[in-house]
């Protein structure tokens, strides 16, 4: 039976269902994604227990915390599903499905890419029906959906849930913030003199980060404005983080390592905006219910930056080729196009994006 929705048409429930296996392995930013998704599940089988496949660090971040997350097991490193994490003590994927398969899971859910390394994954979980993506070298899942690259991720998984009669319930993904994460965020920050923005000048990918001198302008300006400017940053950004804060010649505060995840939250949602980059923090910020100006290139404009504007302002780059090689860098989703929208380059494509513009999205945000 299909029946309408918020998103379009939904396919019907799976009987009997006791508990569901959902794939999503990957990072920060990516999972953020895939709430809405899990609160449509949890709408749909109210007393199932839903079980993620994910990392360690999702481990850590689901410990007593409400949500659409029962439990997590958590899935070995392997071949596109997920990178190592520091000093995780190896397994093999044979034992993880020798275990996951004793589960008895009635229901297998992959929101974990195009399928070529997660559906083959899913199907050995033994679950009574799978669903999930597929692109054109995956195998398919008893019910899926296409693989489809320009296309929201949070409406993506949507439509995935939506086959096995999960309908939308919100698009916005929501991250509880607990009493523990806002101790955590006070005991290493103290309470603000005044009130608190955060930057976050880092991402993973080197192509989406704006300038730090950017960053160090904007920190400027918003401390002229009476705010108390954070910088956060992980481990591996703390290079970009001490480039901010050393070319912003006011206080600042740099904050590299300092915060579990759930202390980030904690400190995101006590702060009156954050301006990031497109990158896992900034989608955390958002999450938790805090205004955010973010820096995008025009591709992950699409795909990853919030609709909303009453709270968020997504700013975006439209240079499309590689500021070194020329190369189109867009992705080559069409089997006519050349290349495959890639160089070996990781220079900066959101350099372009003005600071001014930056700083007028802020301040509106900030004075409503």
């Amino acid at each position: 039976m299909v029946t309408p929705s918020l998103l379009g048409p939904t396919a019907g429930r799976v009987e009997d269902v006791r508990r569901i296996a959902v794939l999503r392995a990957n990072a920060l930013g990516d999972f953020i994604f895939v709430l809405p998704a899990l609160d449509a599940l949890r709408a749909a089988y109210p007393s199932a227990e839903i079980v993620l496949l994910g990392a360690p660090w999702h481990a850590k971040l689901w410990r007593d915390r409400p949500g659409p997350v029962d439990r997590v097991l958590v899935v070995p490193p392997g071949p596109g599903i997920r990178e190592p994490e520091a000093g995780e003590s190896a397994s093999t994927m044979d034992e993880f499905v020798a275990a996951a398969s004793g589960e008895g899971f009635d229901l297998a859910v992959q929101v974990h890419g195009g399928g070529a390394n997660s559906n083959p994954l899913v199907s050995r979980l033994g679950a009574r029906v799978t669903v999930g993506l597929r692109a054109d070298d995956a195998p398919p899942l008893d019910r899926w959906i296409r693989y489809v690259y320009y296309q929201h991720e949070v409406i993506r998984y949507l439509e995935t849930v939506a086959l096995v009669g999960a309908p939308a319930t919100t698009i916005v993904p929501t991250l509880a913030v607990t009493d523990a994460d806002r101790a955590e965020a006070e005991r290493v920050l103290g309470p603000p003199a005044r009130p608190r923005v955060a930057l976050h000048p880092g991402a993973t990918d080197t192509r989406r980060r704006w300038p730090a001198e950017r960053f160090a302008e904007v920190a400027r300006a918003l401390h002229g404005d009476g705010y108390e400017v954070l910088v956060t940053g992980t481990p591996s950004e703390r290079e970009v983080v001490d480039q901010v804060v050393a070319a912003a010649g006011v206080p600042v505060r740099p904050q590299v390592g300092t915060l579990s995840l759930g202390g980030l939250a904690g400190c995101y949602a006590g702060c009156a905006l954050v301006v990031s980059n497109d990158t896992g923090p900034l989608h955390l910020a958002a999450a938790v219910g805090t205004s955010t100006v973010g820096i995008f290139w025009v591709g992950n404009l699409i795909n990853t930056a919030t609709p909303l504007r009453g709270r968020h302002r997504p700013i975006s780059s439209w240079m499309v080729h590689c500021p070194v090689c020329g190369v189109d860098c867009t992705p080559g989703i069409y089997p006519h196009r050349p290349g495959d929208g890639e160089c070996p380059h990781r220079d900066s494509f959101v350099t372009d994006v003005p600071v001014v513009e930056v700083l007028e999205s802020a301040r509106e945000l900030l004075n409503p």
